[in-house]
């Protein structure tokens, strides 16, 4: 008598949101999402939920348990203030403003008389929201009420900090327990604070300040937090400031404002100006790090002004080149090849992020474009306009929803994707040929797509007891019929008794 298998029918629906928008560039510090969305929008462009006047800035936002965060320039008692501001997610009404400090900026703005405001970005962390302002001072607020928890003025004892040319855009790094930032003062710069009370962990080396955000990463395996400072790239060690290694990539000394950008063991770097872009490869040998130089290239078609490249499959996309002149392109990790040459025209130097495997791109001009990361051509998916003025940061994208900023407004538009229906499992079996067909499909009975089988993942044990987290995944060949997936055994002894979990990826 031949036993017949058992399947365990766990099915696991797909997630439509991904979570928070924390930080400058997201929560992982890389500018990836995987929140899925729409990916066809009508003429008119994807929903608008709200749209707010936020005076004048250039922060982008932080999003956080239905809370937007951003800063605005704003007179408060008849003084000029920075003001961090939280606004309800539902409909972008404004549920606190708390000043931080003195708004003054010297020859920034646009130039075409949008104004000039705030650079940095919120970071958020639990209840708590922390700022740094653009005279160097860090503040700590309560998120649901925007009451001052504690501050920090760098430019004061023992610190000393001295602002540089357009003050501080740098936004507030977290990782783990501390605050990461550069004080920019004559000794021993870069500083890792307890995110409680802004008291000093660790300081260390005399490394200038610029315009860049510090990043926070894992290459081989280490933890590690990214400065891009005056004479270059300084990784350290997150607990003690301690240096792993370093990159001198000299620029023009104008404006360094793009963050590093890491692609596995590759890490990039670009400034304006004429500065050009150069990359690294970090290696490894015991607990000895070393950067060696790629490729370096000077000259205004490979730096970026201000606009954060991101990394995708071994590529870096990004707005490339001097303010109005910026041009999407791709460029090759490993030898810094554009592999668009000529690139694409009409961006400027605003934001780009990777959103649901999509490039999702904020041009100056306030068009959100949406695009394939495809090498060896760029084809645009879908256009819209959706803010009047100067766009010059990067969007924020939470919950199928993107935030984007303008100098003087900002918007937020619905682009999540229709919740994909639960896996089922089924089991075809042929005791009298030992072999069987496993399939996947939907609970409603609706077609999995392509894509998705990407992301499927079947695991198998003989044994209930054992934990799920050491069961075997299933690697049989698969195909995609009549929206159904099929997983062919090869024909062999049947199993006295055998279980399956299916599973889908993020």
């Amino acid at each position: 008598m031949v036993s017949v298998l058992a399947a365990g029918l766990f099915g696991v629906g797909a997630v439509v949101g991904y979570g928070d928008w924390p930080q400058y560039r997201g929560g992982s510090h890389d500018g990836v999402s995987a929140d899925r969305i729409v990916q066809e929008w009508p003429l008119t462009g994807p929903r608008q939920l709200w749209k707010k006047p936020l005076n004048s800035g250039f922060s982008s936002f932080a999003v956080s348990q239905g809370r937007a965060f951003t800063l605005v320039r704003r007179m408060v008692d008849d003084q000029d203030q920075e003001v961090c501001l939280a606004l309800d997610t539902e409909t972008g009404n404004e549920l606190w403003a708390t000043p931080i400090d003195a708004a003054s900026y010297i020859n920034g703005g646009t130039g075409t008389g949008d104004g000039d405001g705030p650079r940095s970005t919120p970071t958020v962390d639990g209840d708590r929201v922390y700022v740094f302002s653009c005279n160097l001072k860090l503040a700590c607020l309560e998120a649901s009420t925007g009451n001052s928890i504690w501050s920090l003025d760098l430019t004061r004892s023992p610190y000393n900090g001295r602002n540089i040319n357009w003050q501080n855009a740098a936004s507030p790094l977290i990782d783990g327990d501390l605050i990461f930032v550069n004080c920019n003062g004559s000794a021993n710069n870069l500083l890792g604070l307890r995110k409680t009370d802004g008291t000093q962990v660790w300081r260390r080396y005399s490394d200038k300040m610029t315009h860049a955000t510090p990043v926070a990463t894992t290459i081989l395996g280490v933890r590690q937090i990214i400065f891009y400072t005056q004479p270059g790239l300084v990784a350290v060690v997150p607990e003690t400031g301690v240096e792993l290694w370093r990159y001198n990539f000299r620029y023009n000394e104008t404006s360094a404002a793009a963050s590093a950008v890491v692609a596995d063991d590759i890490v990039f770097c670009s400034a304006a100006y004429n500065s050009g872009a150069g990359a690294v490869r970090i290696t490894k040998s015991g607990s000895t790090f070393t950067a060696t130089e790629l490729w370096r290239f000077t000259g205004s078609s490979m730096g970026n002004h201000w606009s954060t490249p991101v990394a995708y499959n071994g590529y870096f996309y990004g707005l490339f080149g001097d303010s109005g002149s910026a041009r999407l392109k791709c460029i090759e990790a490993a030898t810094g090849t554009a592999t668009w040459p000529e690139g694409v025209a009409g961006f400027g130097p605003g934001g780009i992020l990777v959103v649901d495997g999509k490039l999702l791109i904020l041009g100056t001009t306030g068009e959100i474009v949406l695009a394939e990361p495809n090498p060896t051509a760029y084809t645009e998916i879908a256009r819209a306009k959706i803010l009047s003025q100067y766009c010059w940061n990067s969007p924020a994208i939470s919950n199928g929803r993107i935030y984007a900023r303008g100098t003087s407004e900002g918007v937020c538009l619905d682009v999540a994707a229709k919740a994909l229906s639960p896996l089922r499992l089924q089991m075809l079996a042929n005791p009298a040929s030992g072999s069987f067909e496993l399939g996947i499909g939907t609970v409603d009975g609706t077609s999995i797509d392509p894509p998705r089988t990407e992301k499927i993942e079947v695991m198998s044990a003989t044994d209930l007891s054992i934990q799920t987290a050491n069961w075997t995944k299933f690697t049989a060949p698969a195909r995609l019929t009549n929206g159904m997936l099929w997983f062919a055994e090869p024909p062999g002894p049947l199993l006295p008794q055998q279980y399956f979990s299916v599973t889908e990826k993020p």
